[in-house]
């Protein structure tokens, strides 16, 4: 006699999921409801352990890695009901973490992959579970048709892309100094935010602490620090109310200043010092200039020095070479690299949202006109639609409010390929970085300091088009061997390779290449453009039209160029 099935088993809840990472009889080759949606709601290489890997994502302590959640604009109750309903699976579902608001519709969280998985799961039951309660109450009623996507909270799971640190012969080859003598375009009254490392207020170019560009009263008080620490909590206390406790305000907007006018790494100044200020006369101070010599002796060479090249100490007494593109400009530092030029793009995206959310939160009057990216990451094309990223979002967020954006194009331009013979070095296509795949940023590739027409579009530069077909870069700039101020850790570096002691007396300044010195070049000019165009500040896509239609093209392919060399005199005369 066969057995009676037992009745006592607790009768499955309506709406769990039957199967949570095992095959069952019916499921045959079919992928678990984990497996299915966190692949339609995370990039399937955040399964990939080396990819996690690369990216950080793994703690040492508790297996947990930084992640950016991306809410769900679609959800019934709008972008407060996506972030109630966030913050309520966090209650419910994960405890130990909790996830911390980045903008308006991004949010970063330190998970492990069982919890970013189960989290994913739980959205979707939650959600399917609201519809189903909607359409019932709805019978008989108009409407109905509820949806589980207009309840879920999650739109999609990104991971938390680490990001990168991407003269003055050069002032010549884009008509800045020929723009400052004919017309005073010195950027006076304009103002910039430089998104990098940190701007080094000690250095005599930018001028005296409590003036200049970075102590002037109109950005003082404006300087932020925003690099999450290692267990991912973002820098950047926010403020809260002003008038709620004026002494602890004042302490901590000290305290932002002080990490944000400190670079330790050295890149955020050197790109600082291409957009604006310049060097004190000779009278003041004394200017050494760190060059790159090539190396005769082979017998230098070691494999962290590839480029069998060191610096050399140059005194100078023409001071007056040393200046931005913009000298008159006022900076804004926004740190988002720590000392060893690393950070997160949850960082970016928090400075991003600080201009746009509290600096320029009245549209009427623009605190901040443009921002430089000198910052980024190589894009995957396996892992969201090009220019949709997170990070590009938040710049043509920015850019739709009246902010012109310069971002670097990147510096992977240049790689390895098998061919049938051997492995051969070429220059790449289809390699513009994160930001610069955003649609409204102004993308800046790199080319030679004084000789562009001759040697062209520089081999490192990153090329288009971009992922889905776009025309990228949009213009290029001088970006080999750059001189502006030297800071931190790459200054100490290059004092040493050049063999004599640092002189106290002396402000340095050093060479520098890479996508990041052309962006800063474009910064300066539109910003020099602004200052006497006035009628174009707030007005970031005429000024795209103006400086793409008004540039010098160096006879190169499309896709390497772009719209061709910035040309400041030939954008204010066309207007």
């Amino acid at each position: 006699m066969a057995k009676k099935a037992s009745t006592n088993r607790k009768p499955r809840r309506r709406g769990t999921p039957k199967d949570s990472g095992r095959k069952t009889k019916d499921s045959g080759n079919q992928p678990s409801l984990t497996d299915r949606f966190s692949k339609m709601f995370a990039p399937p290489e955040l399964y990939d352990p080396e990819k996690r890997k690369d990216w950080g994502l793994v703690g040492a302590k508790d297996g947990r890695g930084p992640y950016v959640i991306e809410l769900n604009l679609q959800h019934m109750a709008g972008l407060e009901g996506a972030s109630a309903a966030l913050l309520a699976l966090h209650e419910e579902v994960l405890t130990k973490t909790k996830p911390v608001a980045l903008a308006k519709t991004y949010f970063t969280w330190r998970l492990s992959v069982p919890e970013w998985r189960r989290l994913l799961v739980e959205d979707d039951r939650r959600a399917r579970a609201e519809a189903a309660k909607a359409n019932r109450n709805a019978k008989g009623a108009t409407g109905g048709g509820f949806t589980a996507m207009m309840f879920r909270a999650i739109y999609k799971l990104w991971p938390d892309f680490p990001v990168k640190s991407h003269i003055y012969r050069s002032m010549p080859t884009i008509k800045a100094d020929a723009a400052l003598k004919s017309y005073e375009a010195g950027g006076r009254n304009i103002v910039w935010a430089v998104i990098d490392s940190g701007i080094d207020a000690s250095h005599p170019h930018f001028g005296p602490r409590e003036a200049g560009a970075l102590g002037d009263p109109e950005v003082r008080d404006l300087h932020r620090y925003f690099v999450s620490d290692p267990e991912g909590n973002g820098g950047g206390q926010p403020l809260g109310d002003p008038f709620a406790d004026p002494k602890r305000r004042a302490a901590l907007v000290e305290r932002h200043r002080a990490h944000a006018l400190k670079d330790d790494f050295g890149h955020g100044t050197h790109v600082a010092g291409i957009i604006a200020g310049q060097a004190p006369e000779a009278k003041e101070k004394k200017v050494c200039s760190l060059e790159r010599v090539l190396k005769i002796d082979q017998a230098d060479t070691d494999e962290n020095d590839p480029d069998r090249s060191r610096y050399e100490a140059i005194p100078r007494t023409d001071n007056s070479r040393f200046r931005g593109v913009a000298p008159l400009c006022k900076l804004i530092s926004l740190r988002v690299l720590d000392e060893s030029g690393a950070g997160r793009s949850s960082d970016v995206i928090r400075a991003l949202a600080y201009i746009r959310e509290r600096l320029n939160d009245n549209p009427k009057l623009l605190r901040v006109h443009g921002v430089n990216l000198s910052v980024g990451y190589e894009f995957d094309a396996e892992m969201f639609a090009c220019g949709q990223s997170p990070l590009c979002a938040e710049v043509n967020r920015l850019v739709q409010s009246g902010v012109v954006v310069v971002a670097a194009a990147g510096n992977t331009g240049y790689g390895t390929v098998g061919a049938l013979a051997r492995q051969t070095k070429v220059g790449l296509s289809n390699t513009i970085n994160d930001p610069g795949n955003a649609d409204e940023a102004i993308t800046v590739g790199a080319t030679h300091r004084d000789s562009p027409h001759t040697f062209g579009v520089s081999y490192f530069s990153s090329k288009g088009p971009t992922g889905d077909g776009r025309l990228k870069p949009d213009l290029v700039a001088p970006g080999e061997r750059i001189s502006s101020c030297g800071a931190g850790r790459r200054l100490a570096q290059a004092i040493s390779s050049s063999g004599k002691p640092r002189d106290a007396k002396a402000a340095y300044y050093m060479e520098d290449s890479g996508t990041s010195m052309a962006a800063p070049h474009v910064s300066g000019a539109i910003a020099a453009f602004l200052s006497i165009r006035r009628e174009f500040i707030g007005k970031p896509h005429e000024v795209k039209r103006v400086f793409t239609s008004t540039a010098t093209p160096l006879g190169r392919e499309r896709y390497f160029e772009g719209h061709g060399l910035v040309d400041l005199i030939r954008a204010i005369q066309s207007v």
